[in-house]
């Protein structure tokens, strides 16, 4: 992991937390979302780790895009799980706010990484 990113930082801490959520859902005998939950939870840092060696500014874009969908995704989960009461209010504030953090960082990132690299490409394509 890069030790210099927060944001995989964060979503290692995160993947973390939803491990934990994971087993309580398991030792609550809810096997389906268990496995949606922590599949998108998961995999947030993993394509966070797989943009931080990507190839190009377009790969990073992509790769961080992709964590983008999952973590939203997770979010979704999480808030159905605290519908169905399978979360506790408590516990689904802590979760949810570091997902929405997550989401609000890769936000960030990916549109300022295509405003820096991809605006200025446009602009010179389209004055030619």
């Amino acid at each position: 992991m890069n030790t210099d990113s927060i944001v995989a930082k964060k979503a290692y801490s995160f993947a973390l937390e939803i491990i934990k959520l994971y087993k309580l859902l398991i030792e609550r005998k809810e096997f389906v979302l268990s496995k949606q939950i922590l599949r998108s939870g998961t995999s947030i840092g993993v394509n966070i780790n797989e943009g931080l060696s990507a190839q190009s500014k377009k790969d990073f874009v992509h790769k961080l895009s992709i964590s983008l969908k999952e973590a939203r995704e997770t979010s979704y989960w999480l808030r159905l799980l605290k519908d169905s009461e399978f979360v506790s209010k408590n516990d689904f504030d802590n979760l949810i706010s570091n997902c929405n953090e997550i989401i609000k960082i890769l936000s960030s990132v990916i549109l300022t990484t295509k405003e820096k690299y991809f605006t200025n490409i446009k602009q010179i394509t389209h004055n030619s």
